[in-house]
């Protein structure tokens, strides 16, 4: 216990420089684009005096760069991300049902790319260089390289326009009514296209991965003992081989749902699916800089928070592993 308690409070102490190292980047990228309040002026005709002086109070624009800097952490530090330019509410209230409707999307994909992915990544690499293992790989490459914009249009042209099957935007029916007659099968109708687009990418990411690494384990000399002391090949694949090849697949998962709430912004805007990938798009297309900042503050502090969480499962699966 003590070893692992040794072994959090490090790797916490060397999140701290990590953090304010990114936060840094941010605020002196942002800052190096120019005044919030010129930027702002360019988005909009109008800027009240109100916006003006929030911007100057928040910015603290009559301060040298690095007291800015200091005042910036500051907010963050009490949970403050500052109010969204164009809706004149704070950004950390704004974002809690873009986020929830990412989630769900990613979570969803996930589950299908996880669950179909690991099988048919672990039957390519028992038949490899089989007419099996190739068409799997190909089609692993393909989802692989294929924009997820494009793949979505594709899939709205045939299965939404021509075939009339799957609406083809947004997470609910809006004008276009309920789809399949009630509010919960009109969300199932409104995810299906979304969720197989990212599955899909998603899963040939994991079958490249599993099939990597189970050709090595598979040649291990414990997998052979195994098969030599005449184990059901089951036995041997899913509960001795999977546990050493399935790391970098948990690495994957992990940052996934890290960056879950990042979602995939080009995808959101094609699908106008309100998530937060496609809130960013928007506020920065709007020069809403106050509301892009904190989403990448909060997208950070979940990465590391999850790579922290990470190395304590790798120590327990993996032991390999030290965490003393």
């Amino acid at each position: 216990m003590g070893s692992l308690t040794n072994y959090i409070i490090r790797r916490i102490l060397f999140m701290i420089p990590v953090l304010l190292g990114i936060t840094m980047l941010i605020f002196f990228v942002g800052d190096a684009a120019g005044n919030p309040i010129d930027l702002v002026r360019q988005s909009y005709r109008t800027v009240t005096p109100q916006v003006i002086q929030y911007l100057t109070q928040y910015y603290h624009l009559n301060q040298p760069v690095y007291l800015r800097y200091l005042y910036y952490l500051w907010d963050l530090i009490h949970f403050n991300l500052g109010t969204s330019l164009t809706t004149g509410r704070p950004v950390a209230q704004e974002i809690l049902p873009w986020a929830w409707t990412s989630m769900y999307l990613q979570l969803a994909a996930l589950a299908v790319s996880v669950g179909i992915g690991i099988p048919i990544g672990i039957f390519s690499a028992k038949r490899q260089y089989t007419k099996s293992d190739y068409a799997i790989t190909g089609i692993a490459i393909f989802g692989y390289s294929m924009p997820t914009f494009w793949l979505y249009i594709m899939l709205v042209i045939v299965f939404s326009f021509y075939l009339g099957w799957l609406p083809p935007f947004g997470a609910s029916g809006g004008y276009l009514g309920y789809w399949w007659g009630n509010p919960i099968l009109d969300r199932i109708a409104h995810l299906i296209l979304p969720m197989f687009v990212l599955g899909y990418v998603e899963m040939a990411t994991f079958v490249r991965l599993i099939r990597g690494s189970m050709l090595e384990v598979l040649r291990q000399d414990f997998i052979l003992a195994g098969y030599a002391s005449g184990l059901k090949e089951r036995t041997i694949i899913y509960k001795h081989a999977l546990k050493n090849a399935i790391t970098p697949v948990i690495t994957i998962i992990a940052l996934t749902i890290a960056s879950a709430l990042a979602a995939a912004p080009a995808l959101e805007t094609a699908a106008t699916w309100p998530g937060l990938g496609y809130y960013f798009v928007q506020a920065a297309q709007s020069l809403d800089i106050i509301t892009v900042e904190g989403i990448t503050v909060i997208l950070t502090v979940l990465v590391l928070v999850t790579t922290l969480i990470l190395d304590f499962v790798y120590g327990i699966l993996d032991p390999r592993v030290r965490i003393g």
